[in-house]
């Protein structure tokens, strides 16, 4: 025996799984044709002589055993004409009968093992296909071992809280299988093989993919020719199966998270505490919660504990493995570019290479003879001739089938209903006339009445409307129904008794309204009296009017009314009675939904048209007992019966005990959903088995249909020979390409596809491409199925255009000419024309999926979903598939129902292996895989999935899933590719800008050396401490600060004397106790008032230099009081200065048990001053000497303190007081921190500076009170208003529906002229715009609210001020930011971002804007780093270490091109000046600068660089219980963490729609998602995220997190 020819479905599954490795390594071109046949003979050699030994073995075997029969056979006769044949014969029957009853015995244990092992949906059944899935995860199984992808953690409170739906019966769909205690799960039955390629079988009944002989077995060991169970495969597997093999190939593009030349701020508190890191300080109200343990710096060598970080590393490790093709993921970064990219063919697919296919044409229509002229005509013929012949015979729902309807009744019941619609419809005039429509609304097991009225609507000449029972007012689909029913202006509804008593009903007891429907008159048909004896029916109406119209749902979930003339109706009739051989007074057993498609034109309307007798199985009985059908056929002796392929299915699994079945009669069973190619192994299965029970080969007859073309084409009853059955194995490959190859069976990727016989008499067939112009298709090519006949639909009702497109086709030959004048109506189904003209489908237009170049079909999928044994995790019936577009390309969804009794770790498993299934039979990605509660999907009327009100849902987010599996990592393969980033030097850039006429990128605020009024006092007095004695000696009474308490009430205030006189005891305090020496630092910890400010001046009477420091927050004192003591340290701080209920928190208990008394310096209480006069005050010999320190926490983590000199402090007060028009007799008021940056300067140095009445609002009253500051505002009549982000959030918050009562007690913001909010980053416009509508009832002008632009190296660089422009707002491209560019597009573009300005350049500061890595000055409108020029800007970062290095780079910074002599302190923004057509206070155009981000926070993702806040936005915008998120980035993995506000069992909705809104806005990949709490993300003072203190807490597991995804 040659090695070709040994049976590989015997070898052992280690051998098989290496062939297929082979064959995959062949079919990729990694190895020769004959390499592989001499690898696959060595494989193969030890096994071709055993079975060369087993086959002789079985030969000897089965020649012995003919020779005992032939003997045994001569014995009997021998005996017989021996004359004992009696005896030997009752012996003989005896044996006989226990033969039979082990045999029975036998029967009914594979009966049982059968029942156990075809737990599965039967519509997408074929126990070839698992095997080949079995195949494909046991060679997953078979390969190194891998990274172990990581599972989502989910919290133990979701997990427990999981709703858990009413567990549905297994299905509860028309279209899925049943639930039956019976039934179990287990393996499917291994396959016979079929020859390859397109066959005819001319008994039509050759074995399918299930034999009779095969066997089954359940256990560990595997069975005989390769069966295994997916656990057998996979039982040597432990823990979680990998899916690397999956998701091999994403390869991160190495990039580094900062620029190279743009440095961080030192982090001052390395080296003398390098243990500890100090991340941001919360605001008051996040500070409660537990804050992270101090994180090393991140280093992908360094260690992270906890085991959120360790997923992360099994992620790392996952994505890191090579794929066998890379990804192409760089492209040019241009819309059309990603769209062609998403649609490119791999040019080495299969092609069509036969010629131009010739249209199918159907033998003549013979119409045969005696048959009535139409339908009405018919009842009136068998409701005379033939009145008590029965023409429906209904079952109950326990089986009885004692409700029947005879012909005479029909005919009696249509006259009486269509009288009744045309007289006693309606209140004063009849409400219904001939040609209107009206809604038939019967439930499905009340084929009777339905019956009646749809012929009595005929015989009135009114149209019927069949639709579903609407179950509850917001049934899935219920509105496109209604909008179905309002297009076709239906007005009544008819129904019987029982379903109107069923309806949902109103308060008043009148049916309720449904949502979307027309208001509708309800009327019963039933108990209708007689027609009056003159009453004459309407006119026969013509073949052009319409008879009925039959609803269709399109892929994108409308409902559409396909209208069919009584021509097409009579004609469709009379073709289905020729290709169906119907006759008078056969029986026919219908399981279908009577109200349309198949079960309509059959049960109903072919039935009567030739007096047959129809018996109806109800949907209810099915789920009870799946047999009754079979019963029906055997009692009544039924000559045909119309069912599914599930119905089959139900019937195999449930007839182990049935005995008395005989299906001889039965001349044709049609197969409704025949056009479904997995329907082929319930056709041959059920065959296998009812053979033997009289069920003849030739009467399994599977049909094509469709609601616009009717029947497409049905496999004749009866015929065998040339024109019997055919089936062809085809590769699943070639398929997705369009192209019709023929494959082997053992191959993986086959697919065995059944016909559904030929055309239709009187029609013609062709198929055309399903893409752009309906081209005809080759003979090898799929495309789709268009029919020209008499029986077609002719539209779509009040839909022209659409039908156009539809009914209304003319094929396209190879010259782009019309075939022929003869128009066709597309199918929706796809398919191709086989040998003898049979049609065989491949699938549906609606199912099909466009991804990355090739059709995938969402049955294929599903069928493959089925295979990986899901039924001890997942409702097998209850699986929607479908696709949906981001980024330019279709991805590939699947959602399940999951049983309740699966754990978290066995539904991963699954999901891993159906990824891994899909990959290996398909070769496509699945984007999504979501487990959601059981009965939680949206049903159809029918129990079926809706499959568009279920991908509503997904993209909304409202599926409310249990467990979610992203990967987008190996779907996406169309990321665009950043622009080449050509090396430039910065001459070369300066000429270039010179030579098109650009400006050079500079700007400055006014002069700042024009003094008015007091210049000569300001000259004389040139540190803040002698104005302050100025002030207090000339203007003592002169109240400068009001402190407000949380009631509105007066907390302080406090004039120029008694200030000056509180800075002189505090001064006599720090020398006295504390000690202090000129030049010592003094550590302030105030909370927000007077105190803190007579602190600073106590500090400069005496020459001590101040450290002001936020305080510890009294709810959580262990968490930032070690915060506190670190800037003590880092400061070297000499003394700590604070107030008395300080003091004591600080030598707490609690306070103790943090940091140890006795660590601290010097503690003094302000409270317990001296009353007594400093004998001197300190002055500066020189206004270069340090005056303060300033210590701020960036929003990358890192603590940096900045020196301020006295000098830099009386020119940034000057410059503030000249911009904002701060004069001794203006009142300002202010609600923001004091503890840094431009806060400390408002809160402490302006207003003694200017002169001004200050209001002091602490922000922490401000959120216990939100409306406290407006009040004060309003009741104040301020003018210019100093606030933060976290006060406007605030407001906008809290106060969002109160304005009127604002407004009532007097709140009126018109006065205010300026409300300006500090802040050290880019305007949120968004946040500032819904503040200014929001108060613009209270009087708030829009122009008010404006923004400031700080940083570490200049506390104010703008600020918009009282004079000159307003704010201007540019709209760039987000894309072009990325690659470090701005691009200006208009409002409402694609991609466009919306900057504001961030004020005006102060007074005295020159701007210029530097490329970051040249540092050559760049040009007008062009991105690059802010850099400042200032007499207010700091002397440089205070560190405890001396490096000197970021000292020069970035506080004397030079360019290297324009003005190289100037000396620019770098800010570490990224942004842009632009010159606008808007003039200064000099009559100059005004430059408008434009803040787009810092670097230390930009993301370096592939080669791009984003801003956190552009993601963040795009995310808060994706689902409206985000209510804050934050992004940062991981050893180059994207982790987004967003904050749910809703029940925690919605948090698995935010998974997919973080990730489609940043793939598709920012063409990222998320690695992460995690979902929080509200209140997790750390927020600093100034209301800026502190995403570094988070990635931490993270890190270190110590988020408390709802749930982590890990997208793959």
């Amino acid at each position: 025996m040659s090695q070709a020819a040994v049976n590989t479905s015997s070898l052992p599954l280690e051998i098989r799984a290496k062939l297929a490795e082979l064959e995959l390594e062949l079919s990729e071109g990694d190895i020769t044709q004959k390499g592989f046949e001499k690898k696959r003979a060595r494989l193969l050699a030890p096994y071709a002589q055993q079975q060369q030994q087993q086959h002789q073995r079985q030969e000897q075997l089965r020649q012995e055993l003919q020779r005992q029969q032939h003997q045994n056979q001569q014995r009997q006769q021998q005996q017989r004409q021996s004359g004992q044949q009696g005896r030997h014969a009752g012996s003989g029957s005896s044996g006989s009968g226990h033969g039979n009853e082990r045999q029975s015995q036998a029967q009914r244990r594979r009966d049982r093992r059968r029942g156990r092992h075809d737990h599965r949906d039967e519509r997408y059944r074929s126990d070839i296909h698992a095997e080949a899935v079995q195949q494909a995860l046991a060679q997953h199984s078979k390969r190194n071992r891998v990274p172990v992808m990581p599972m989502p953690s989910k919290r133990q409170s979701l997990v427990l809280n999981n709703p858990v739906m009413d567990t549905p019966t297994d299905t509860s769909s028309d279209d899925e299988s049943i639930h039956s205690g019976r039934l179990s799960t287990s393996s499917p039955e291994h396959a016979s093989r079929q020859p390859s390629g397109l066959t005819k079988n001319s008994a039509g009944g050759s074995r399918s993919s299930v034999s009779s002989q095969s066997t089954t077995t359940s256990g560990a060991q595997g069975a005989p020719g390769g069966i295994y169970s997916i656990a057998d495969v996979l039982q040597d597997s432990s823990g979680i199966f990998s899916i690397a093999d999956v998701l091999q190939g994403y390869q991160e593009v190495p990039s580094s998270s900062q620029n190279k030349t743009q440095q961080l701020p030192p982090d001052v508190t390395s080296p003398s505490v390098a243990s500890q890191t100090f991340r941001m300080d919360r605001t008051i109200d996040r500070r409660h919660r537990p804050q992270p343990k101090p994180q090393q710096p991140e280093d992908e060598n360094v260690p992270v504990h906890g085991k959120v970080s360790a997923k992360i590393q099994q992620l790392l490790n996952t994505l890191k493995r090579p794929k066998r093709k890379p990804l192409r993921e760089f492209f040019v970064d241009e819309e059309e570019e990603l769209e062609a990219i998403a649609k490119e063919v791999d040019p080495n697919a299969p092609k069509a290479e036969g010629p131009v296919i010739s249209p199918a044409v159907g033998e003549s229509l013979a119409i045969p003879s005696g048959l009535p002229r139409n339908l009405e005509a018919a009842v009136q013929r068998y409701g005379s001739a033939s009145y008590k012949a029965t023409v429906i015979t209904a079952l109950d729902a326990t089986g009885k089938h004692s409700i029947t309807l005879t012909y005479g009744k029909l005919l009696s019941r249509m006259q009486k209903i269509a009288f009744s619609l045309l007289n006693k419809v309606g209140q004063k005039e009849p409400a219904i006339r001939p040609g209107d429509r009206v809604a038939l609304v019967y439930p499905n097991s009340d084929p009777i009445s339905f019956m009646c009225a749809f012929y009595g609507c005929l015989y009135a000449g009114v149209v019927p409307v069949p639709i579903e029972v609407p179950l509850t007012r917001k049934d899935a689909g219920s509105q496109q129904i209604g909008f179905l029913l309002g297009s076709c202006g239906v007005s009544v509804a008819l129904t019987s008794e029982a379903c109107l008593k069923g309806l949902p009903k109103g308060p008043s007891g009148e049916v309720a309204q449904f949502k979307g429907w027309p208001r509708l008159t309800w009327f019963v048909t039933e108990h209708l009296s007689k027609p009056a004896k003159d009453w004459m029916p309407p006119p026969r109406l013509s073949d052009e009017q319409t008879a009925y119209i039959e609803y269709t749902t399109a892929k994108d979930g409308s409902v559409m009314g396909v209208t069919v003339n009584r021509g097409a109706m009579l004609c469709h009739c009379r073709t289905l009675t020729a290709a169906c051989n119907y006759t008078e007074g056969e029986i026919i057993v219908n399981v279908l939904d009577f109200k349309r498609d198949v079960g309509l034109w059959h049960s109903i309307l072919t039935s009567v048209f030739n007096g047959m007798h129809v018996v109806f199985v109800p949907y209810s009985l099915m789920k009870v007992n799946p047999t009754s059908w079979l019963h029906m056929v055997t009692r009544f002796k039924a000559t045909c019966a119309t069912v599914k392929s599930r119905d089959m299915h139900w019937a195999l699994v449930a007839q182990k005990d049935q005995k008395d079945i005989n299906l001889s009669s039965l001349r044709m069973l049609l197969v409704a959903d025949g056009a479904n190619p997995w329907s082929l192994s319930s056709c041959d299965a059920f065959l296998n088995v009812f053979q033997n029970k009289g069920l003849k080969p030739e009467a399994i007859c599977p049909t094509a249909s469709s609601a616009e073309a009717l029947t497409v084409a049905v496999r004749r009853p009866g015929r065998t020979g040339g024109q019997g059955t055919g089936r062809g194995v085809l590769s699943m490959s070639g398929l997705s390409y369009g192209v019709v190859r023929v494959d082997t069976e053992d191959k993986l990727t086959s697919l065995i596809l059944q016909d559904v016989g030929t055309v239709m008499p009187g029609a013609v067939a062709v198929i055309v491409k399903v893409d752009n112009a309906p081209g005809l298709c080759k003979t090898d090519e799929v495309g789709e199925i268009c029919v020209a006949s008499g029986a077609i639909g002719v539209g779509y009702f009040g839909l022209q255009g659409l039908s156009n497109n539809t009914f209304k086709i003319q094929p396209l030959a190879s010259d782009g000419k019309p075939m022929a004048e003869q128009t066709f109506v597309r199918t929706g189904l796809l398919g191709f024309l086989g040998p003898g003209g049979m049609i065989f489908v491949v699938g549906k237009v609606d199912g099909l999926m466009n991804i990355s170049g090739r059709r995938h079909n969402t049955d294929d999928i599903i069928a493959t979903v089925l295979a990986v044994e899901p039924m001890k995790f997942i409702y097998r019936g209850r699986i929607a598939v479908f696709s949906i577009k981001v980024l330019k390309d279709e991805r590939i969804v699947i959602i399940a129902e999951q049983r309740p009794d699966s754990s978290e770790e066995d539904s991963f498993q699954w999901m891993s292996r159906v990824l891994q299934a899909i990959d290996s039979i398909h070769q496509v990605g699945v984007y999504c895989l979501l487990l959601v509660p059981a009965n939680s999907l949206p049903k159809t009327p029918l129990g079926g999935i809706h499959l568009w009100e279920t991908k509503q849902r997904f993209m909304e987010g409202s599926l409310h899933p249990c467990n979610v599996l992203m990967c987008p990592h190996t779907c996406v393969t169309n990321l665009p590719k950043p622009r080449q980033k050509h090396p430039v030097g910065p001459s070369s850039v300066m000429v270039g800008n010179l030579v098109q006429g650009r400006r050079i990128a500079g700007a400055q605020g006014r002069d700042i050396g024009t003094l008015d009024g007091d210049d000569e006092q300001y000259r004389k007095h040139q540190f803040l401490s002698e104005i302050l004695q100025w002030r207090a000696a000339t203007t003592p009474e002169e109240v400068l600060y009001s402190q407000l308490n949380a009631k509105g009430g007066g907390a302080g205030a406090v004039s120029c004397m008694q200030l000056h006189k509180r800075a002189e005891r505090i001064g006599c305090l720090l020398l006295e106790k504390g000690k202090i020496n000129t030049g010592d630092h003094v550590a302030l910890i105030f909370t927000p008032g007077i105190d803190l400010i007579a602190a600073v001046y106590g500090c400069f009477y005496v020459g001590a230099v101040p450290v002001p420091v936020r305080p510890p927050h009294h709810q959580n004192i262990a968490t930032t009081l070690p915060t506190v003591k670190m800037i003590v340290d880092v400061s070297k701080s000499v003394a700590v200065l604070t107030m008395g209920t300080m003091l004591k928190l600080l030598k707490s208990k609690e306070a103790a048990s943090a940091i140890d008394v006795k660590s601290w310096p010097v503690l003094l209480d302000c409270d317990d001053t001296p009353r007594k006069k400093l004998s001197s005050i300190y002055r500066a010999p020189t206004p270069e000497m340090l005056a303060y320190l300033d210590f701020s926490v960036s929003t990358t983590g890192m603590l940096a303190g900045i020196k301020m000199s006295h000098s830099a402090a009386s020119n940034l007060s000057r410059s503030l007081k000249l911009q904002a028009e701060l004069y001794p007799s203006r009142t300002i008021a202010l609600c923001l921190d004091p503890f840094c940056g431009l806060g400390f300067v408002l809160w402490c140095l302006v207003g003694v500076y200017a002169g001004h009445h200050t209001i002091l609002i602490p922000p922490a009253d401000v959120e216990a009170n939100p409306s406290l500051w407006l009040m004060a505002v309003s009741q104040n009549k301020v003018r210019d208003v100093f606030c933060s982000y976290g006060v406007i959030e605030i407001s906008t918050k809290g106060l969002g529906g109160s304005t009127a009562s604002l407004r009532a007690k007097g709140v009126n913001l018109s006065g205010v002229r300026t409300c300006v909010v500090v802040a050290e980053e880019r305007p949120r416009i968004n946040l500032c715009n819904s503040f200014s509508k929001l108060f613009k009832d209270v009087g708030l002008s829009p122009r008010a609210v404006s923004t400031t632009f700080g940083c570490r190296v200049n506390v104010a660089v703008c600020c918009q001020g009282t004079s000159g422009p307003d704010p201007t707002s540019v709209f760039v491209d987000m894309r072009a930011l990325r690659n470090d560019r701005v691009t200006l597009v208009e409002k409402g573009s694609p991609h466009s971002l919306c900057l504001m300005e961030s004020g005006k350049i102060l007074p005295g500061v020159k701007v210029v804007i530097a490329n970051p890595e040249t540092k050559g000055q760049c040009g007008d409108s062009h991105l690059g780093e802010i850099w400042v020029s200032s007499p207010h800007s700091a002397s440089g970062y205070f560190t405890i270490y001396g490096d000197e290095s970021l000292q020069n780079d970035h506080f004397s910074a030079s360019l290297t091109t324009g003005d190289t002599t100037a000396v620019y302190s770098r800010t570490g923004y990224l942004g842009f000046l632009r010159q606008t057509d808007l003039t200064n206070h000099a009559g100059e155009y005004h430059d408008a600068l434009y803040i787009v981000g810092s670097l230390d926070e930009t993301l370096m993702l592939r080669g791009m660089r984003y801003h956190p806040i552009d993601i963040e936005n795009s995310v808060l915008r994706c689902h409206k219980n985000i209510c804050e998120c934050a992004v940062f980035t991981w050893t180059n993995l994207l982790v987004v963490v967003v904050e749910l506000e809703g029940p925690e069992n919605e948090a698995l909705d935010l998974i997919p729609l973080v990730t489609n809104v940043v793939l598709e806005e920012h063409y990222l990949i998320v690695g992460v998602v995690v979902v929080v709490d509200p209140g997790v993300i750390p927020i600093n003072s100034r209301g800026e995220k502190q995403r570094m203190h988070l990635r931490d807490g993270f890190l270190a597991d110590q988020l408390d997190p709802i749930y982590v995804a890990y997208n793959m």
